[in-house]
């Protein structure tokens, strides 16, 4: 599962439970590797996290804890089909509650749920807010509700190598000026409307005509010109923080995750010698790691790490 399906990502986490349920124990003894979620949603925020993790291990620092991804910038399209699949999972998980109970589990994807640490709220923030830490004003990124999932997935399949404290959490950032409240709260609403919508029959339903049909989609020039742009924020157990910098030119769940989803074929084809040691139902940080981020840095795509000096 690679594109940016921004209308159905409830569908996708309940798509690799069951993946994981019922192919990862076979999976894993006979060595394949089945690795979900190789596109923008989520290599960005795993690659990234684990970048962070290599570093703070690296230099001794401790555990990752609060860590923090921040959209700065993202240019993109959505087709037809994305939301014809988005409007059809929206009426399954409001027909089913258990489906509900599992999609709004912070940790959804986890291989063991009894081991997990109680860290308290995890939402993914839904309004807009000022944050103290980072300085900005933040709203709502609607890829949160897979990639967290999918990093804690990979911390857990790791023996929690990120930290039993590890926090994580998604936002698209609007600088430090006031002024950057209305955009945050106007981003905040339309969310919580479009959730509202979808979660109605008649509203879904009006949305089928007014919106892109099956078989359309961003045009070449958006799937050219588009981007994306995200920080991620994070401060160890030791008190030390870092950040890093993931960044691609194209469309992010076209032309850009043309690019991710090609390097990672050709990383668990052509790479073998350099793939972590460990076979299932992965996530690309898991099943692909550094050899993954270096084919995509040789791509042209930006995968940066540094420490911040206070």
């Amino acid at each position: 599962m690679a594109g940016t399906d921004y209308a159905d990502l409830s569908g996708e986490v309940l798509f690799i439970r069951e993946s994981i349920d019922r192919c990862h124990d076979l999976a894993a003894g006979s060595g394949a590797r089945i690795v979900h979620c190789c596109g923008f949603d989520s290599i960005p925020s795993d690659l990234g996290v684990l970048s962070l993790h290599e570093a703070a291990s690296a230099d001794d620092a401790g555990e990752l804890a609060d860590t923090t991804l921040v959209v700065t910038a993202v240019k993109g399209g959505v087709s037809g089909g994305t939301l014809t699949s988005g409007m059809g999972q929206w009426e399954e998980m409001a027909a089913n509650a258990d489906n509900r109970r599992v999609v709004e589990d912070p940790y959804a994807l986890s291989p063991d749920r009894a081991a997990e640490p109680d860290l308290g709220d995890q939402r993914d923030l839904d309004w807009f807010a000022y944050d103290g830490n980072l300085g900005i004003w933040v709203g709502p990124f609607l890829m949160a509700g897979l990639n967290t999932r999918v990093v804690r997935r990979s911390n857990a399949l790791q023996d929690w190598a990120y930290g039993r404290r590890f926090r994580y959490r998604e936002v698209t950032g609007f600088g430090a000026s006031p002024a950057g409240a209305v955009p945050a709260a106007a981003l905040a609403t339309a969310t919580k409307a479009l959730t509202a919508g979808m979660a109605f029959g008649p509203s879904r339903a009006l949305a089928g005509r007014l919106l892109p049909l099956l078989g359309e989609g961003p045009s070449e020039m958006a799937r050219r010109t588009g981007f994306f742009r995200m920080e991620i924020h994070a401060r160890t157990s030791e008190g030390v923080r870092y950040a890093g910098k993931i960044e691609a030119r194209g469309d992010p769940g076209y032309a850009a995750t043309s690019v991710m989803l090609g390097e990672s074929a050709l990383c668990l084809a052509l790479d073998r010698d350099r793939l972590p040691d460990r076979a299932g139902v992965l996530t690309p940080a898991t099943a692909m790691g550094a050899a993954l981020a270096d084919r995509l840095r040789s791509a042209g795509h930006t995968l940066t790490t540094e420490r911040i000096a206070e």
